[in-house]
């Protein structure tokens, strides 16, 4: 019988959890960037946020994986 292993499991949820507020922050960022195109910040701010919504998306992925492997993977 197959036991899920713990210390991947937690991993996982720590991948997931530390996305969490990248997936708010990255859209937020990037509607008050977009209001502001006018700015001389327009730019970075929008670069900064394109590079949150990508973070998070890696870290979903990298959970998700993780969790999978945790629960299936002896």
């Amino acid at each position: 019988m197959q036991h899920t292993n713990q210390e991947l499991l937690f991993k996982g949820l720590k991948y997931l959890a530390a996305a969490l507020p990248l997936l708010f922050l990255g859209p937020v960022i990037m509607y008050s960037a977009f209001g502001n195109q006018d700015k001389f910040l327009f730019w970075p701010v929008l670069i900064l946020s394109i590079i949150l919504c990508i973070a998070a998306g890696y870290l979903i992925f990298k959970g998700i994986k993780t969790l999978m492997k945790a629960l299936f993977n002896n």
